[in-house]
């Protein structure tokens, strides 16, 4: 028996979680939607675009194999960092992208990955997706018994602003929102899951203007000396008139010893002078620079 191919739930982007009590709160983990398919010790695994993926996690592919039954499972794969104890992106997008068999099962030893269970769509030859999400939660937590890490049930929590609160006090990516009446539905169209994502604000200097095909495309961040990324989001035509008109005749030199890795082979005009500017992220790497940047402030040039 295989799974046959569809579009996970998934939840829509809010800036205002609903509230009440016909309503539930999950962290939200950030790491990579994961669907694993468990037969009487067959696993398959797939990705949240259905493509197969036990051969990138065969540590978890070990540990599902040793369970009994049959059954579907949603959830997150993730790579928590040693040091902060937050998943890591960056980790689990290296790990993803690994297919040397041998560079695998060194991430394996080095950063294992946990699997955050969030939803069950089947048990045995029931379908649960027609099912309350309630009903789901309450089928999983009786399966999930006595299960052992790398698995791991996702907390729930009834108060969203107290989680949220700890979600933006810690550097968590943000906060699930699941209505406890809703059945398992395709993709985003439904009303029942929603997210909110934290949001950091910092303030860097624009280093240089990157161009491709003789059009601007992003701008080189500098924060502290040390090279934060490229960011193009908030850019509009206007703004880039604007910045077609700066002094740009300064080499590499004037702000890195050498150019950073992640400039190499781009166009760049160098700023005679830096730009001040403000940007919003969502967390930085642990290469420091600055993950989904948009620029909401640049030099007093109108957004």
């Amino acid at each position: 028996m295989h799974m046959h191919p569809f579009t996970p739930m998934s939840p829509i982007l809010t800036e205002q979680l609903p509230s009440g009590g016909e309503w539930i709160y999950q962290l939200k983990w950030d790491g990579f939607r994961i669907l694993a398919w468990v037969d009487n010790g067959k696993v398959e695994l797939y990705s949240k675009k259905m493509l197969p993926k036990n051969r990138n996690y065969p540590d978890l592919v070990e540990v599902l194999s040793k369970l009994p039954g049959t059954f579907l499972i949603d959830g997150e794969a993730v790579i928590l960092d040693g040091h902060t104890g937050q998943p890591s992106f960056q980790l689990m997008q290296q790990r993803d992208k690994l297919t040397d068999a041998s560079l695998i099962r060194r991430s394996v030893a080095r950063h294992p990955v946990q699997y955050i269970l969030f939803d069950l769509l089947r048990i045995g030859d029931e379908d649960l997706r027609n099912r309350s999400y309630t009903e789901r939660r309450r089928q999983l937590e009786l399966l999930a018994d006595g299960w052992k890490p790398p698995l791991h049930l996702a907390e729930q929590f009834e108060d969203v602003d107290g989680l949220w609160s700890w979600v933006t006090q810690h550097g968590w990516e943000g906060i699930v929102a699941k209505r406890c009446s809703s059945r398992y539905k395709e993709g985003k169209e439904h009303k029942d899951w929603f997210k909110r994502k934290t949001i950091l604000h910092f303030d860097v200097a624009i280093a240089g203007i990157i161009w491709k095909e003789g059009r601007i495309s992003s701008l080189v961040m500098q924060k502290q000396g040390r090279y934060f990324g490229r960011v193009s989001s908030g850019l509009n035509e206007r703004v880039k008139l604007r910045l077609r008109e700066l002094p740009a005749g300064a080499g590499v030199e004037a702000y890195f010893p050498v150019l950073p890795e992640g400039l190499r082979n781009a166009e760049i005009h160098w700023l005679d002078e830096p730009l001040e500017g403000r940007v919003t992220g969502r967390e930085i790497t642990e290469l420091g620079l600055l993950r989904h940047p948009k620029v909401i402030d640049l030099g007093g040039i109108p957004l």
